[in-house]
C-alpha cells in the first residue's frame, strides 16, 4: 500500500534557497521559499533575525534579489508565468506584521505583510528578462529581449533609461564592475547563441575590449572582482573541451588561465575581498567545493557531503554557505561553520532512496545513467525513464520529489545524461547539433535496452516521460521508437517544431538557430526530421500531455496542433491544461500534475 501523504509531503515540505546578500550590507539577504505553498521572494535581516515575505502573487515569483546597498529588493513581475514583464522593487525595510524569529535558530515563521512594490525603472516597457546588474550608486543595467532584438539599458536614478547596447542576435547583461566603470555583455553577434562572446564597455558606450575564442567555443562572464577599482573579470571558457576558468583584465589586456587538476567541469565565484575563488567542481552528477588562492595558487577542498551543491557563496567572515541535497536526502542550506544557515518552518521532507550509477555503451560513447529502485521487491520493475530538460542541463544525485513519488509507487526510475547534457565536456554537449532529438534518443534507447537485458525493467511496462526538452524527447521517442515504450507522459513539450519556432520567445529562436544550423526557412528538413508531429502516425503508446496556457518556451498552439492530429488518428491520449507558464510555482498544482501523471501511467500499465 502506497502512503499517499508521504510522497505529497515531499512537495509540501517548506524549502528555502541559498540566500543572496548585499555587498555593502552583508546582514541583509533575500531568498526564495515555498512556505506559503507558492514560491515567493523573502527578505532576511541577519542582525535582528527578522524574515518577511516580499512578493505575493497567484502564480509565484522566481527571480529576485537585493541591491548592493541592501536598501532595495528587485523582483521580476510577469503575468501568470509567461516570463514577459518588468522589474519591480520594494524597500528591504518593508511592512512586517510579526517577528520572524532569531537569526541563530532560523526557525521563525516568515512574517506576513507584502506589497506590489513600484516599477524599478519607469519608462522601460515589458520584455523578456535578459540579465540584471545593480550598483551601489543606484545604477542598474537591465537586459531586455523583445521582437526588436536584444538590448541592454543603462538606468540611472531619476534619469531616462539609455540604450547601451542593441543587436538582433541574443545578448545579456553579464556583469557590472564594483566601481561601476565597466559593463560586461555576453553576445552572439557571430550568430551562435550556444557559444557566446564577451564585450566590455564603459557606461558611455565606449568599447574597452572583446573576448571570443572562435566558433564552437563560448566564453561567459561570471562577475568582476568585488573590489572597487579592480577590473578583473572572472570568465568561464571551454578552450580544452570542457568548462574551465580564466581571469581577464580587459583594461590591462591580460588573461590568466586557471588550470586545475580536476576531472569534470569547473565553475567559480569570487571571495568578497577578491583574493581567492570559490570553485565549484562538477563530475559524474555530483559536486565539490574548493578554495583557490589567487596569490599562492593553492587549491583547498571544502568539506561537503556527497551529493549536489545547488549554490554556494563565500561570506565576508570567510565562511562558505551552500545549498546541498542528494537523491536520498532533502535540501538544506549549510555553512562551513557547521551551522544550518536557514531552516524553514514545519516538518522536513521525507527522505527517499539513494541512486546507483550505471555506465552503458552507446553509439556516441559511454552514457551515464542514474538508477533508483523501490526499497522493496526485486526486478524486473515497471520503469520510468524520466528525461531531463535543457538540453543544456543534466540529471544529478539531488533530491527530486517527482522521482521519489514514482519510486514510492513501485517504479524503478532511470535518468539518462544523454549527448546534449552538460557535465561531460563540450563535445558531448554539442553532439546533438544538426541532428536534434534523434541523437539524444539513441543514448536513451541504449540505456533502455540495458535496463531490460539486466533485469531491472519490465519491457511491457516502460514509461517515457519528461518536461520541456524532456517532453519533446518523450513525444519524439514515442513516434520514432514506438515499440520501445508502453506509456508516454510529456509535460510542456515541443510537439510541432515549426509552429513552436514561430511562437516561442525570441531568445529560444536564437538558440534553435544555433542548434539546427539555421531557421526553419533555412534548414526545413532538419526541423521536420526532429519534429514529433512528423511521426505522430507511428505513435502506439497512450500519451498524456501537460501544457501551460501561458508558456513562452513551448507555446500552447503547437501542442494543440499535435493533440488535434492525435484526435484525427484516433490515438489514445489525454491532456491536462493549467493557467500558468513553463511549469508551476504553486505546490498544490505540482501535486495535482504529479497525481495525474502517475494515475495515467498506472491505468495504462494495468497497475490500478
Amino acid at each position: 500500500m502506497v502512503d499517499e501523504e508521504r510522497w505529497k509531503a515531499r512537495f509540501r515540505a517548506a524549502r528555502v534557497s541559498l540566500p543572496g546578500w548585499a555587498l555593502d550590507a552583508p546582514h541583509r539577504s533575500t531568498y526564495r521559499s515555498n512556505v506559503t505553498g507558492t514560491w515567493e521572494i523573502y527578505a532576511w535581516d541577519r542582525t535582528t533575525g527578522t524574515r518577511r515575505q516580499v512578493t505575493d502573487r497567484p502564480n509565484g515569483t522566481w527571480m529576485g534579489g537585493v541591491d548592493p546597498t541592501g536598501v532595495w529588493i528587485w523582483w521580476f513581475a510577469d503575468t501568470d508565468g509567461d516570463e514577459f514583464g518588468i522589474w519591480r522593487r520594494t524597500p528591504f525595510d518593508g511592512p512586517t506584521t510579526q517577528d520572524a524569529g532569531s537569526q541563530d535558530a532560523g526557525t521563525g515563521a516568515e512574517a506576513a505583510g507584502t506589497d506590489g512594490g513600484e516599477p524599478a525603472v519607469p519608462g522601460l516597457e515589458p520584455s523578456y528578462p535578459s540579465g540584471l546588474a545593480l550598483g551601489s550608486s543606484g545604477l542598474a543595467l537591465v537586459g531586455r529581449t523583445t521582437e526588436d532584438g536584444n538590448s541592454v539599458h543603462l538606468c540611472r536614478p531619476g534619469a531616462e533609461p539609455e540604450v547601451l547596447y542593441h543587436h538582433a542576435e541574443d545578448a545579456h547583461v553579464a556583469a557590472l564592475s564594483r566601481d561601476e566603470t565597466l559593463v560586461a555583455i555576453g553576445h552572439s553577434e557571430h550568430g551562435d547563441s550556444r557559444h557566446m562572446a564577451l564585450r566590455v564597455l564603459r557606461p558611455d558606450g565606449t568599447a574597452v575590449a572583446d573576448l571570443w575564442d572562435g566558433p564552437g567555443k563560448g566564453v561567459y562572464g561570471a562577475g568582476f572582482a568585488p573590489v572597487p577599482g579592480d577590473s578583473r573579470l572572472l570568465v568561464n571558457h571551454e578552450r580544452r573541451g570542457r568548462e574551465e576558468l580564466l581571469i581577464w583584465d580587459p583594461v590591462a589586456g591580460t588573461e590568466q588561465e586557471i588550470v586545475l587538476d580536476l576531472p569534470g567541469e569547473i565553475g567559480a565565484d569570487w571571495y568578497p575581498d577578491g583574493s581567492a575563488l570559490l570553485v565549484s567542481h562538477s563530475h559524474e552528477a555530483r559536486d565539490e567545493l574548493y578554495r583557490y588562492d589567487l596569490g599562492s595558487g593553492d587549491l583547498t577542498r571544502i568539506e561537503t557531503p556527497r551529493g549536489v551543491i545547488g549554490g554556494a557563496t563565500a561570506r565576508p567572515d570567510g565562511t562558505v554557505e551552500f545549498s546541498w541535497s542528494s537523491a536520498a536526502e532533502p535540501p538544506v542550506v549549510r555553512s562551513t561553520s557547521g551551522a544550518v544557515v536557514l531552516t524553514p518552518p514545519g516538518p522536513p521532507a521525507p527522505p527517499s532512496v539513494p541512486v546507483e550509477d550505471v555506465w552503458v555503451d552507446g553509439p556516441g560513447g559511454r552514457v551515464h545513467a542514474l538508477i533508483s529502485k523501490p526499497a522493496e521487491g526485486t526486478g524486473p520493475f515497471p520503469a520510468v525513464f524520466d528525461i531531463h530538460g535543457g538540453p543544456t542541463a543534466q540529471d544529478e544525485d539531488s533530491f527530486v520529489p517527482s522521482a521519489a513519488a514514482w519510486i514510492d509507487h513501485g517504479f524503478a526510475v532511470v535518468r539518462v545524461n544523454y549527448r546534449g547534457s552538460t557535465g561531460y565536456g563540450s563535445q558531448w554537449r554539442d553532439a546533438i547539433e544538426g541532428r536534434v532529438g534523434l541523437t539524444e534518443l539513441e543514448d536513451i534507447k541504449a540505456v533502455r535496452d540495458w535496463a531490460v537485458e539486466s533485469g531491472l525493467a519490465d519491457p511491457a511496462r516502460l514509461v517515457l516521460t519528461g518536461g520541456s526538452w524532456g517532453g519533446f524527447l518523450t513525444l519524439l521517442g514515442l513516434g520514432t521508437q514506438p515499440d520501445d515504450w508502453t506509456v508516454g507522459v510529456a509535460a510542456v513539450p515541443v510537439a510541432d517544431y515549426f509552429a513552436a519556432y514561430e511562437d516561442e520567445m525570441e531568445g529560444l529562436q536564437a538558440f534553435d538557430r544555433s542548434l539546427f544550423g539555421g531557421s526553419p526557412e533555412e534548414v526545413p528538413d532538419r526541423y521536420r526530421e526532429s519534429s514529433p508531429l512528423t511521426y505522430v502516425e507511428r505513435v502506439k503508446a497512450p500519451v498524456l500531455i501537460l501544457a501551460g496556457e501561458n508558456d513562452p518556451r513551448c507555446p500552447i498552439r503547437q501542442i494543440d496542433n499535435y493533440l488535434a492530429r492525435l484526435t484525427e488518428l484516433g490515438k489514445p491520449h489525454e491532456v491536462y491544461r493549467y493557467d500558468a507558464g513553463h511549469g508551476s510555482l504553486v505546490v498544490e498544482e505540482r501535486i495535482t500534475q504529479m497525481e495525474a501523471e502517475m494515475t495515467f501511467a498506472r491505468k495504462h500499465l494495468g497497475l490500478c
